[in-house]
């Protein structure tokens, strides 16, 4: 499950809070926790990290923020930034644990709060994802400028 909370792990109102009561406040501490320990209190956002739940059906959180404190992000690509992250977690994850993560529920990450058009976080999430699944074989300047288009401020049409 993605977890698109904010930069502090607060984990106290929409999915985030239905999270939280289906797996224990103690989840959110862990992620807390590791927010302090990685990011030394504040998980930047277009970062994911992967939590045990300690639940044995659904054993892994990703935390991937797509804002700092609730707040309208409908004019940025944080959805962007939060998708791809969540999609390099678990590909770093699976390469390197032997419990390997290979089903992911995940919200429309900033429609609530953040007040991301539907068709908007749709269309960002989408591009994370086709990114991912087509990596280039080299990086060159109209490569990085064909994503930025495609991707645009995030409000953009």
């Amino acid at each position: 499950m993605v977890s698109a909370a904010n930069s502090f792990g607060l984990m106290d109102g929409g999915v985030d809070l239905a999270i939280t009561n289906f797996f224990g406040v103690e989840l959110m501490d862990r992620v807390q926790q590791t927010i302090v320990k990685e990011f030394r209190g504040e998980q930047p956002v277009g970062t994911c990290i992967i939590v045990e739940t300690r639940h044995p059906k659904h054993p892994y959180i990703a935390h991937a923020p797509t804002m700092r404190l609730p707040m309208r992000i409908a004019t940025t690509d944080n959805v962007y930034l939060a998708m791809w992250a969540t999609l390099l977690a678990v590909w770093k994850h699976n390469l390197g644990s032997d419990t390997k993560i290979t089903n992911l529920a995940c919200p429309g990450l900033g429609t609530a709060c953040g007040q991301v058009d539907f068709a908007v976080a749709a269309k960002q999430m989408a591009l994370a994802y086709q990114h991912f699944l087509d990596p280039p074989t080299a990086i060159t300047w109209p490569y990085a400028e064909q994503r930025q288009t495609a991707i645009g401020r995030g409000g953009d049409p």
